[in-house]
């Protein structure tokens, strides 16, 4: 994968929104709950007719006050719609009687309570409340009302949709009706799970593959060494074998680099930007497939992966290579053009199958970089996601002093353009949802702890005698599991307003390690050292390796005859 599309994905993954709720702007902790003003804000869906004929559908929140309102489409009643006159309904109707329809009224000029109170005066069955602007706005009652008496159900619907419903008015005067229904949602979100199922394969699939990578290139070089070779290590910053480790430095500017990105893709945010975006994720997304379908399939095809051609501006490529490319690029290419389709979240988001690392651009992109971008060790893996801890919590919390809106979360929607979200997020359709949308996280949440993960796997293998319990992986693992699930709980506790998933994998992630290593006596050497090193002589040259990890049917004395033949003269 080349270093572009590395970077790329890293910028990418500054855009680490668990998920995204619901456009209800206001903040009523300071709002008072009194009798006949408590009630939970709920979403309500208003279905228009004309005639006999069914309409669009609208979606509004209920008010603080007023009774509750209906959960299932059969209990509601289709009720007339009327425009109310005047239209911000401060004063009684001019008509003085609504008889029994929902009056259709314009937010301002007075309270809400006033309003209900004066249309269901009037006799209206119910009242719908434009906004003046595009989003949905909690209505609550004032710190000096008192008790309240409100018996109609009250629904604030955003600017368009209630122009909208004018226009239907307009021209269908005595024949629009409308129904009030609230679904309740599904305790349980089918989409979550199945996210964090694809997040957490994912850490273990990248994590497993980051380790295997580093064990073939430990047994190769001590092969080359065995047959009198001279082999160069580099393992720091990379090398030959296109490994790159990351280090403290780069660690904490990856703070400084991803706010950037962020405020750029916030500030740019439209249409074209949105089509840019899509082609560098394609870019990245056809390296990282084209990466892992040819590791999967050169176990079968070794003779096309291990013959080369040379080609143009891109130097030796295998046989291999060439044939699986076109079909990544086609790939790519189809999803850009059909990514607006329903399903078309399947292309971007699920494997193909168990058997295959990834055939997804999204997990294709995560596994390649935590297989080719490693964290030497716990020091560097902490100031990482500390770091990305810190900027998850200020761009989705903090930025709202700022910009007055959470900059993570509008930009994760992909608010000012006709897009779902950019495309540098997993999500899920809520398939079982009645309000439909989707469950989303960003790749940051997968990618930095990933990183992690497979540092502790990558110790594990190094350390020989560690087991799956006594190791630091299915510790680390686990706990990265429980991050993101105590992330989605949290979502759903906070009516649906976007989480930082961070703020919960960290502590979980990182306190699992430390206390671990802590308690076992090896937090200095994971933290310092990171993985086990020794220092063998081969013919009065020094090198140093790292240890051997346990091949297939090694055991403690093969361990022996490697030291006693390591400290015998070589004949070269």
């Amino acid at each position: 994968m080349a270093a572009s599309a590395v970077l790329a994905v890293l910028l990418a993954s500054a855009l680490a929104g668990a998920a995204a709720g619901g456009d209800i702007v206001h903040q009523d902790d300071q709002a008072p709950k009194i009798p006949g003003c408590n009630n939970d804000f709920v979403l309500v869906k208003v279905q228009s007719w004309v005639g006999s004929n069914e309409g669009d559908e609208f979606v509004g929140v209920g008010a603080r006050f007023g009774p509750k309102i209906v959960s299932k489409e059969k209990q509601a009643t289709r009720e007339p719609l009327t425009l109310a006159d005047p239209i911000h309904a401060c004063a009684p109707p001019k008509n003085n009687k609504v008889s029994g329809g929902v009056l259709l009224v314009e937010r301002g000029k007075c309270k809400f309570t006033k309003k209900a109170k004066l249309a269901e005066a009037a006799g209206a069955s119910g009242i719908l409340i434009i906004n003046s602007g595009t989003e949905l706005y909690k209505m609550v009652c004032e710190k000096n009302e008192t008790e309240l008496d409100i018996h109609i159900p009250a629904v604030l619907l955003p600017k368009d949709a209630g122009q909208a419903l004018r226009s239907l008015l307009a021209a269908n005067t005595s024949s629009v009706g409308v129904q009030l229904y609230s679904p309740d949602r599904p305790v349980v979100d089918t989409a979550e799970v199945f996210l964090w199922l694809m997040a957490v394969g994912t850490v273990l699939c990248a994590s497993y593959w980051s380790a295997w990578s580093a064990r073939e290139a430990v047994t190769e070089q001590e092969k080359l060494l065995k047959d009198g070779h001279e082999v160069s290590l580099t393992v720091e910053g990379g090398g030959s074998s296109g490994i790159v480790d990351i280090n403290v430095i780069s660690a904490m500017m990856f703070v400084v680099v991803a706010s950037c990105f962020l405020i750029m893709l916030y500030k740019l945010m439209s249409a074209w930007f949105i089509d840019l975006l899509v082609v560098i994720f394609c870019i990245g997304g056809v390296e990282g497939l084209q990466t892992c379908l040819v590791a999967i399939l050169s176990r079968w095809f070794t003779s096309a992966a291990g013959s080369f051609v040379k080609v143009p501006f891109f130097g030796a490529i295998s046989y291999l290579t060439m044939v699986v490319s076109p079909f990544c690029v086609v790939f790519a290419v189809l999803w850009a053009i059909y990514r607006q389709f329903p399903y078309a979240w399947i292309a971007q988001d699920i494997l193909v199958s168990a058997a295959a690392v990834c055939s997804v651009q999204g997990i294709a992109l995560i596994v390649t970089v935590i297989q080719i971008v490693r964290v030497p060790n716990l020091k560097v893996g902490s100031v990482l996601l500390s770091c990305a801890f810190l900027y998850d919590i200020f761009w989705v919390f903090v930025s709202k002093s700022l910009f007055h809106e959470s900059v993570m979360i509008a930009v994760a929607r992909g608010d000012n353009t006709d897009e779902d979200g950019v495309p540098m997020l997993l999500k899920i359709p809520r398939m079982f949802d009645p309000w439909g949308g989707y469950s989303i996280i960003g790749f940051g949440d997968i990618l930095l702890p990933g990183l992690v993960v497979a540092f502790a796997l990558r110790y594990d293998w190094a350390a020989k005698k560690k087991s799956l319990r006594s190791g630091y992986f299915l510790w680390s693992a686990s706990a990265y599991g429980t991050g993101l699930l105590i992330t989605y709980v949290a979502l759903n506790l906070m009516d649906g307003h976007g989480q930082p998933a961070l703020l919960y994998i960290v502590p979980f992630t990182l306190g699992t390690l430390m206390s671990l290593g802590w308690k076992r006596g090896e937090l200095r050497n994971l933290w310092f050292k990171g993985e086990p090193e020794r220092v063998c002589t081969h013919q009065g040259q020094g090198y140093v390796q790292m240890a051997k990890p346990p091949a297939a049917g090694d055991d403690e004395d093969d361990d022996e005859d490697e030291d006693d033949e390591e400290g015998k003269p070589s004949s070269s």
